[in-house]
This record gives C-alpha cells, structure tokens and sequence, in this order.
C-alpha cells in the first residue's frame, strides 16, 4: 500500500468533511480516530487523522498533530495535508498558527499557504476576506461562538497575529489567471521572506488551480475545499489510477435515530425542520445534569420504543441565549463537557438497543460520540451534503455514521441523509 496523501484534521466532522471531499475527487480514503495503532485497511489512497485539537491548548494542539505527523511521514505519505475550519476557527492564541508552525519545522519547509475557502458551503476568501454566504465572517454568527469568535475577516492579520512567520496573500487575480501564476507568485512571496500565503478563491474552479499550484509542497494547510484539487497531481503523476467509484460502501441495516449537539444557526434549523415534520424529540436540558436527574436513563427510556418505527432526535441544540445563560450558571467548559458526556452515553445505549444507522450533529459532539462507542476508523462513503458524507467504521459490528459539522447541510439534512440509506 502507498499513501498518497497524509491530512491532519483539528476535528471530528472537519476530518469526515475533508475525506468526503477526497473520495468525490475520486481518492479511497479512511478516517482514523487519532493517531492509527493497528494496520489501515488495504487499497487505500489517503488517511485523515482525526484529532480533537481546535480548541485545546496550543501545545496540546502542538504535541498531538506532531505525533500524528510522526506516524503519516512513517506510512511514506507523499504529501501533507493540515485541515481546519472554513471559517478558520481559532483565536489570537491559536491554535491554526502555533500548529503551521510546528509542521512546518518538522517537515523542513520555508512555505505553505493557507485557504479555507469552501465555495459549495458559501465560504469564500477575496482579497484575504473571508466571507460566510454575502457577509464577512466577522458579520456572520460565527462572530459569537462561545469557543472561538471570529471577529475579523482579514485572514492576513487573523494568522499574522497568531506566528512568527511573515505572512502574505495571493490575490484572486493571480488565482484566475491559473496555476502557473499562482506558482509564480509563490517564488515571488518566498523571495519577499513570506512563509505563509492566504489564497483567495471564490470557485471550485479556483481550488482546482490552487491545488494544481501546490503538486510540488510538502504542506498544505486549509479547508477541505482543497482538497477537490489535489488528486489530479496524483493521478498526473500515474500514480492514481482507480477505476471504481472511491465512494461505493455496502452499509449495514437497522434501527436509526439523531443525536444534536451543535448549537449553531444551521443545526437549530435543521432540528427545527425535522420536528416539524413531525419527527419525535427529546431535548437534553444541561441544568437538569448538574442538578444530578438522570438524563441519560430518561432519553433512553424515551427513546426505545420509537426506534422500531421512527428515528428519533435527542438533542441539545439551543438558541445562543439560552446558551448564554447555561453557561452563566455552569461556566462554559463544564456546560460543554455536561453536554457531551450525556449525548455520548445516549449513543452507546441506543446501539446496545440495536441503532446501527446513526446521525450525529457538531464536531465537539461527534468526537465525543465515536469516542464512546470506540470507533477506531471510518470508510468514507457518498456525500449527503457539501462537507458531509455518510461513512461506516471499521470492524467486525459496522456502524453508518453521518457526522455533521454544526454549521453544514440543508435545513432537510436529516431526512436528506436517511433517503440514502436502505
């Protein structure tokens, strides 16, 4: 087996987001639950190693991503890949730079870019602005995230404040003129002392220039908007040559439900979408949790006897102030770990109950879910939405899992994603 690819994902959905968009670029991939400890699958073309790192501490974001590397440079990966957000989720602390900077280091390169740009999800980047649909990101809701607010949307001076390094832009007229110029302007940046390059795209036409750009870098950081570039330099270099479709999986039956953890704009419509379809619900109150009632027994007892003939929702999404006011009384770290330990435990108990087809909403959440149910590493299979595959974890008990990045799909996404499942 030769790995083409090695991607290093900040978290959960970002990384199923990314694989998704690789296997649609015609590349078989895996999903690996942190770093791999047992063989990967054969007749693999890439593997994204899933860490829980966006939000932790800078060194712990540090320390993990380079064990990762470790293990990818160990495995003959011929290229790097680091991903994160679309919305470059991070503060002035980190954790994007601190973590360019230490791959660069271990890998020995002087220069990468930067983009994460995803056009399909309306993220797009024009001179060094990112934007989410018409407004800035600083505009968007993303400018109240209880983790990471994004407050500016000039992604130069976002990185700048967060690294050493000397950082640049290439500009979307350089992007339209094709890769050539893009690569061009690279050496042009280099010779300026700029080691990091912001890269405007507002098109899948522009990701396929930029990543034709980038067949020569050892690292690439971005979304996983890139990602739909890269797999033509491969398969260039006659070293893709896959015929079957990358995304065909053979999924296994059962009972279905939805867990939401994700408190974002996209996912409270999408909650709100599938209760109004008269789909039953049970909402996870935090306060009750710390008040000690066992909200876990209670979903499940609640859950059970509509798994036969419905998939049910047990969620926590929440309005941003009610949000607010939970984590007034809790504090926001001890809110936000209440919350995940609950949706986990749920999900262990209803595939005990016989779920094997399983939706999962917010990539705090969805780390939290794989992690109960020790789920080692995922096939990646077709795409329900833009950034969102469906996927079976490995082993001898397959799971379907749709792990959803709060802010990603239509407002229908979860009846969308059960019409693709037998």
């Amino acid at each position: 087996m030769t790995l083409l690819l090695g991607c290093i994902a900040d978290d959960f959905t970002g990384a199923t987001d990314l694989a998704g968009m690789l296997v649609r670029a015609g590349m078989r991939t895996v999903q690996m639950i942190g770093v791999p400890q047992a063989p990967l699958p054969p007749d693999i073309d890439a593997v994204v190693i899933a860490l829980k790192s966006r939000t932790t501490p800078a060194g712990d974001a540090i320390d993990e991503s380079l064990a990762a590397l470790k293990w990818l440079k160990t495995a003959g990966c011929r290229q790097l890949y680091f991903k994160y957000c679309s919305t470059f989720d991070s503060t002035d602390a980190g954790n994007i730079g601190p973590v360019t900077d230490a791959l660069m280091r271990a890998l020995n390169t002087r220069f990468t870019i930067a983009c994460p740009a995803f056009p399909e999800n309306k993220r797009t980047v024009f001179k060094g602005y990112l934007f989410v649909g018409d407004v800035l990101l600083s505009e968007s809701s993303m400018r109240d995230h209880p983790l990471t607010p994004m407050r500016d949307a000039n992604l130069v001076r976002v990185l700048q404040r967060q690294t050493d390094r000397k950082v640049g832009l290439i500009s979307h007229e350089t992007v339209s003129a094709g890769a050539t110029a893009i690569a061009t302007r690279m050496d042009s940046l280099r010779s300026e002392g700029v080691e990091i390059a912001i890269v405007d795209a507002i098109s899948n036409e522009d990701l396929m220039r930029i990543g034709a750009a980038c067949a020569g870098l050892p690292l690439v950081t971005a979304g996983s908007g890139i990602a739909l570039g890269l797999p033509q330099n491969f398969r260039k270099a006659g070293l893709l040559n896959r015929q079957a479709a990358a995304d065909q999986l053979q999924f296994p039956q059962g009972l279905r439900a939805v867990i939401a953890g994700s408190c974002s704009a996209a996912t409270q419509a999408q909650v709100a979408h599938y209760i109004d379809e008269g789909q039953p619900a049970f909402a996870i109150d935090p306060l009750r949790i710390a008040a000690g009632v066992d909200v876990v027994a209670q979903a499940l007892a609640w859950a059970t006897p509509l798994l036969r003939d419905s998939a049910p929702l047990i969620y926590a999404t929440a309005s941003p102030d009610n949000v607010k006011m939970v984590q007034t009384q809790l504090g926001a770290e001890r809110a936000g770990a209440l919350v995940e330990q609950a949706l986990s435990a749920i999900a262990w108990g209803l595939v005990e109950r016989g779920v094997r087809q399983l939706i999962v909403a917010g990539g705090e959440t969805s780390g939290a879910v794989v992690g109960a149910l020790d789920v080692d590493g995922l096939h990646i299979g077709p795409q329900i939405d833009p950034g969102v595959p469906w996927t079976k974890s490995l082993g001898d008990a397959p799971l379907a899992l749709a792990l959803k990045s709060g802010n990603f799909g239509s407002v229908d996404f979860f009846t969308k994603a059960w019409s693709m499942l037998p």
